[in-house]
This record gives C-alpha cells, structure tokens and sequence, in this order.
C-alpha cells in the first residue's frame, strides 16, 4: 500500500520492534513535512522509519488496512479494506509512505491462491498455482538480490523516434513484491481460504519448478488467448526456455497457421475463434479463476476495442507522452510466437513513434490496459486521408507467458494432475524439493 496517510486497525497486542513498546487499537501513519506523525488511541507522536509492529500471538492476532487500492491502473481498481496476518511495517519511499506486510513465504502463499484464484477452485489447480507461484516469489527474491548488488536495472530504451519499455523489479528494492496484479495478487485473510487451499499448500511445501537446478521465474496470465508468450519478448532480453511456446490444446487446432509472427497467420488467428484450452465459457470453471471483479470482464478471449481520432490522440498524449498529429496507421514492426505485438509503429502526420513492450503499447490504447496487445487494427471511415477511428480485434488478457490460468483451470476440471500442467505449460522443467 503506497499512500501519505495509512489507516490501521490492530486485533490483538503489537509489540514495536525497537522500543519494545505495546499497541492495541486504531490508528493512522501520516507523512507531513517530511515528518511521519502516529495518531494512535486520541494521542499523536513523531515515529522514525522504518516502524514495525510485531504481533506478540501470531496466531490470534491481525491487523487491518483501510481503503486499499486494488488492480492499480487496471480496468478494474477500486478500494478495499484488507485483513492481515503476520508483522506491519512502515517505511517512506519518495512522497509517500509505504505499508510492507512481513510474514512466512507459506502464509504468504495461502493468500495468494486465494487472491488470484478462488478458494473454492479444483485442488489440482491450487496445487499446481502453489508451485508456480512459491517459485515465482523466491526466484523474485533471487533477482532482486542481484539487482541490489549490480546497482542497475535499466527497463528502458530509448532513440531518436522509439521508446522500448518494460515493467517488473523497477520500483520493488525495498520489499520482495508488491501486494497487487504487477506481481501477484496477495489480499491477506480478507480471502478466505479453504480447506481445500490449505492442503493444495501443504501438499506441495518446499516444491518448485527447477530448470538445470535454478529456480525457474514461472509467470503467468490469466488467458493466454490459445498461444503462449516468450519472456524475452515481454520483459528483459533473457531467455528462459521453460517459457517457450506453447499452445494451449492437447493437439494444435486445425484449419490455423501457427507462425504468429507472421501477419497473416496472427491475423487468422486473432480474429479466428480456435478450439484451446482457454476457449470456455463454462461459468463454473471461469469462477475458479475470475474473482467478483475479474468476472467483469466476460470477453477476455477474443475482445473488441473501438477508439476515435480525438480518443487515440488524447490516450497516446496522457498515458505515453506521445503527440504525432493525426494518427494514420498503427503498424505492427515485430509479433512475438504468440501473436503479441512487440514493436508498434504510430504513423502521425506530423512524425512517426516506435513503442514497445507489450505492456507499453497496451497502455497506449486504453485509459488502463487494453487486455492484450495480441491484436490486429482496422482503421474506421477515412476522409481527407484521416482515419474517423481504429477498430481493434485481440485475443488473451494479459503478457500471455508460462501458466495460463483459465487454460488451467479448464484442464484441471478436465481430470489432469497439477504435475500435467505445469509440464504442458513449462516445457523441461522439473518439480523439485527444496525446502
């Protein structure tokens, strides 16, 4: 939680680790002139950073964070008050204060099976989204070590006419992953989870994927629209051949060219509506995946965008910093295996811009994110050379690498073992013991 003021509610005796100092109750954290002010039970003092509260029974106590935002810069943010188990700490990066939750690595994964999936999914599912997202964390964990060390981590490149940008560790260095979608969606106790959440965590503690004895960096998006991402092609040009192509059916479906890079087989595809994994509308399943506000968006395989002149202009302007004038074309320079576009050519009558990643170029094109940037454009009525508008066609919701969770849950309904799907989804990795 990033914020100038945090509110809190302690359940339960906190122990401040410094002082030695007991607290109970309600209160608030509030940077002013540089100063960090506790309001605590009618009394407000001066406190230095970082301030952690330790729970003196972790098992009974909790503590509460008000109005906490959740799906930052997604279609679907909002606020929440959200429930913890474990430490609070207070730290100020920049401008704002900063609220870090300090806890176990299993705690931490009870939640998160339960934030990114729903707790009530298939105990294949959960046990295969525990082993990706145990290791996913501690190989963030690893990364963000070697950051620290190496003193750099460039994100962005740019020259004359093109911008080449990608999100990831660069603003986690003082924790080991935020609380939301950038990393993986952790919501404390305030999901709930089951019974069947808790032996899906037991049953694999300490196992990981591995891949030539590393801990592999297992990402994953919500529907990888039939076809998975390359990571090089949606992050830093590092290759990870657990994260290849893979696509998301027991047999490729017929009737589809499969070079995705190339146009015309990308724009088969994307406007296509093959037979994969991902492919379901069964609503049971798609409540294994969706949350109450992930069920909000029901077009997540293959969707439509529509954006004026005036529309496209403003977004590049606000969410890019991009003016080219009128924007004439949008013109795809390079697709990853998966169809997603890398590199976007925007053809202005004042200028020309390169952008890319893919997440880049989402954002170019919706006031949040468009789902995907596997997509394909047509331009609306042309008059005076001017398109009116840009139709866009995509397919998937989200970078579209390694696990795909709809695909998942599809298969796990459909009888295959956690081990049968993190092997369809991570080609040559292996499910080690580590802990």
């Amino acid at each position: 939680m990033f914020s100038p003021i945090i509110e809190f509610k302690l359940h339960g005796v906190y122990q401040h680790s410094a002082s030695g100092r007991k607290f109970q109750g309600e209160g608030d954290f509030c940077l002013k002139n540089n100063k960090v002010e506790l309001s605590m039970n009618g009394e407000t003092e001066v406190c230095e950073l970082p301030f952690e509260l330790i729970p003196l029974d972790e098992q009974s106590a909790g503590f509460e964070l008000l109005n906490v935002t959740i799906g930052i810069n997604f279609h679907w943010e909002r606020k929440e008050n959200q429930s913890f188990k474990g430490a609070l700490k207070i730290i100020q990066e920049n401008e704002h204060l900063t609220a870090v939750n300090v806890l176990s690595l299993e705690d931490y994964l009870l939640s998160v099976i339960s934030s990114e999936m729903s707790a009530t999914s298939s105990a294949e599912l959960l046990k295969a989204h525990s082993v990706i997202s145990r290791s996913w964390l501690l190989a963030q964990i690893e990364k963000g070590e070697q950051i620290n060390k190496s003193g750099s981590y460039s994100t962005c490149f740019e020259s004359e006419g093109e911008r080449v940008k990608w999100y990831d560790r660069e603003d986690h260095t003082n924790f080991d992953v935020c609380a939301d979608d950038h990393c993986q969606r952790y919501q404390g106790i305030t999901k709930a989870s089951t019974g069947t959440v808790k032996s899906a965590v037991e049953s694999t503690s300490g196992l990981v994927l591995t891949y030539n004895n590393a801990i592999c960096d297992a990402r994953y998006s919500k529907c990888c629209g039939g076809v998975s991402e390359l990571f090089e092609n949606v992050w830093e040009s590092v290759t990870h051949p657990y994260l290849t192509k893979v696509v998301d059916a027991p047999q490729p479906p017929e009737g589809y060219g499969l070079e995705l890079q190339n146009e015309q087989d990308a724009h088969q595809w994307i406007t296509g509506n093959p037979d994969t994994f991902c492919n379901t509308t069964d609503s049971e399943i798609l409540s294994q995946v969706l949350n109450d506000y992930d069920m909000e968006t029901p077009d997540f395989y293959r969707w439509k965008v529509v954006l004026s002149q005036s529309e496209i202009q403003d977004l590049l302007k606000s969410k890019v910093g991009i003016d080219v004038g009128n924007v004439l074309d949008l013109v795809p320079l390079e697709r990853g295996v998966s169809g997603r576009i890398i590199r976007l050519r925007i053809v202005g009558s004042n200028s020309s811009f390169v952008i890319g990643k893919e997440l880049e170029i989402r954002k170019a094109f919706s006031a949040s994110h468009l789902y995907s940037s596997a997509f394909v454009v047509e331009k609306g009525e042309v008059k005076n050379g001017i398109p009116e508008g840009f139709h866009f066609t995509g397919a998937g919701w989200g970078h579209g690498v390694g696990l795909c969770q709809i695909g998942a849950a599809v298969m796990g309904a459909s009888g295959y073992s956690y081990k049968e799907i993190l092997n369809h989804y991570f080609k040559g990795a292996d499910i080690t013991k580590r802990y």
